[in-house]
């Protein structure tokens, strides 16, 4: 099972999975620097992430422990969009219209999202 993340559980792990394996310090300098948290409190949520088995120690170096990910961000991504389905009894419509109305869905998603649902058609005819 996929652990929940807070925002900034996964503003940590877009980090990671921008940089691979790394320490806190490198993690907490790597977070942008007007919103950027205190090391301890990275260190805080690194240790929290360990313990939902979203991260893993992979080695030490000095004093230094680095980490590594053990939860890609397609499945993080796909966990968050499966939650927020859930607020809406698993309808798309009212999401869908929501991005429309608010002008962020291009016509570029449009198309994606199109050959997406062609790709698994073809798929399910196989």
């Amino acid at each position: 099972m996929l652990p929940k993340l807070t925002r900034l559980e996964l503003e940590i792990m877009e980090v990671f999975w921008r940089r691979g394996p790394s320490s806190v310090r490198e993690i907490q300098e790597d977070l942008p620097g007007k919103t950027r948290p205190a090391y301890t409190t990275v260190q805080t949520m690194v240790y929290r992430l360990e313990r939902k088995r979203a991260l893993r120690r992979a080695r030490k170096i000095g004093n230094a422990h680095i980490f590594e990910p053990l939860v890609s961000r397609v499945a993080a991504h796909r966990r968050l969009v499966d939650e927020l389905l859930g607020f809406f009894g698993g309808r798309m419509q009212p999401i869908v219209a929501h991005l429309v109305e608010s002008g962020r869905l291009t016509p570029e998603d449009v198309q994606e999202a199109e050959r997406t649902l062609r790709k698994f058609a073809r798929k399910d005819k196989e």
